[in-house]
């Protein structure tokens, strides 16, 4: 009973499954934030144990919409995002691709790299040495990758990636392709993903683009407007070191292209680790390849040991100043609401309109799956017409309606493609693609002031379960 009611608010989690009855990280976070506003007496949901098959105090922390979304290349060009790049999105947040026990938890890519870029709340007991690492070398996901230590690396940020091969921490796989087909079958215990599918998860990572920086002039060099101290900083960041004349920061983080060399080298932090990019490092904290530091002054403070660079204290902070001018970037935010929600439903249903014809059964299950996930999430920021303390009723009746429609029509779809039945599943594609582009827009625009877009009436929904809780709990035992 308490699960139902809190169902209907739950957080956008786009590694949603097509089972909404289990326990998602999404929900389970939600339900935490719900107890920790209510009195102490209330019950709360366990974490662990019986009822998930991750250790207790985990947290996924997969809240998309307040984290820069991706710029994808295709995009910035004057384009738009191609088919393989729209399967590789939906397969990129899906948990069918994994298995075992990531695909019970409803784990998939973007849960460690969420919005295409990294996750630095992510944090499993006896996976993670702090927030934002993890070991994928465990008993938990694939006994036959166990090395017995525990040795969790940084999540990396995926932005820019077709500029950064060599891929791992350590830089020892030079294809990304080799490396996306690694993580799935060998990291994460899934199976063998189709040509097609890995094609468009290599398409989807080498789309997204590093957030613009107009602090860096062409050349890699700071422009007009850098500060004094992120100049002198520039200057010591060229400078070679004392103790060894052939070594500079510039060196190894080249200015001239993506601020890496693409080549491993020893820095004094456990073996040979590849020169990680500092574009848009400030969004990619924490710092080296094993997550230990958490600041800029930490990373310099590091090198000046190793490499005893007699920096002063005046140095450190100009270092740390011309880094954090270099890792910064333009924050693309979108305002949630139904237009950036449909104009997803439209990229990630637009796979069909090739997978049908192809009759591409897996294709069209997994776009199924994928946009009818989003098609849930959407209908859960508009509360059914139970809860009577916000208005708009007819209106939020009307728009959780033809959700449900888009929905069934999206099973019909699945079920017509698997009986072979190609031109009734092309009808209800039609049908569905007229209710994406027109009727569905005209409906939630209408129940959108009275949706948890609406940031009053999130606060005055979320009192209302939080009221609701205890009597449901109370109920259910």
């Amino acid at each position: 009973m308490a699960w139902d009611i809190l169902a209907s608010g739950s957080e956008k989690c786009r590694a949603a499954s097509a089972d909404r009855g289990s326990v998602t990280p999404a929900r389970t976070a939600l339900l935490a934030l719900v107890v920790a506003l209510l009195p102490l007496q209330a019950l709360a949901f366990p974490l662990g144990g019986d009822q998930t098959v991750m250790p207790a105090g985990t947290e996924l922390s997969e809240d998309a919409l307040a984290r820069p979304r991706e710029l994808f290349h295709s995009e910035a060009i004057g384009g738009r995002k191609s088919y393989l790049v729209n399967l590789g999105d939906l397969a990129f947040n899906s948990p069918s691709i994994f298995g075992g026990k990531a695909r019970q938890a409803e784990m998939s890519c973007g849960t460690c790299h969420v919005n295409g870029a990294s996750n630095p709340k992510l944090f499993v007991p006896g996976l993670s040495s702090r927030p934002g690492t993890f070991d994928t070398t465990s008993l938990v996901f694939n006994a036959k990758t166990f090395n017995s230590i525990l040795d969790p690396v940084r999540i990396p940020s995926l932005r820019g990636a077709r500029f950064l091969a060599p891929y791992g921490h350590d830089g020892r796989i030079t294809s990304l392709r080799e490396f996306v087909y690694n993580v799935i079958v060998n990291e994460f215990s899934g199976p063998r993903p189709s040509d097609e599918v890995l094609d468009g998860l290599v398409a989807y990572i080498n789309d997204i683009d590093f957030l613009p920086n107009p602090k860096i002039a062409p050349g890699g060099r700071l422009g007009a407007q850098a500060s004094v101290a992120e100049r002198r900083g520039e200057a010591l960041f060229f400078k070679p070191f004392p103790k060894q004349a052939e070594l500079s920061c510039a060196g190894c983080h080249l200015p001239a292209g993506t601020f890496n060399d693409q080549v491993r080298h020893d820095v004094g932090s456990g073996g040979l680790v590849k020169t990680p990019t500092l574009l848009n490092a400030n969004f990619n904290a924490p710092y080296f390849h094993d997550g230990r530091y958490d600041t800029y002054e930490q990373v310099v403070d590091h090198f000046d040991r190793v490499f005893d660079l007699e920096l002063s204290t005046q140095d450190v902070q100009d270092l740390v100043a011309y880094l954090n001018a270099v890792g910064d970037g333009e924050r693309p935010f979108d305002k949630d609401g139904v237009v950036l929600r449909m104009k997803e439903v439209l990229e990630l249903s637009s796979v069909l309109e090739a997978a049908i014809p192809a009759a591409d059964t897996a294709v069209v299950s997994l776009a199924v799956t994928g946009v009818g996930a989003e098609l849930r999430e959407l209908t859960e920021r508009i509360p059914d017409i139970r809860n009577t303390s916000i208005g708009g009723k007819d209106e939020r009746l009307a728009a959780r309606a033809i959700l449900k429609d888009l929905v069934l029509t999206l099973r019909r779809i699945d079920l017509e493609v698997a009986a072979g039945h190609i031109d009734e599943a092309m009808t209800e594609y039609r049908k569905f693609a007229q209710l994406v582009n027109f009727d569905v827009p005209v409906a939630l625009k209408k129940a959108e002031p009275w949706s948890l877009f609406n940031s009053n009436v999130h606060q005055a929904h979320y009192t209302a379960l939080g009221r609701m809780l205890p009597v449901a709990s109370g109920q259910s035992q």
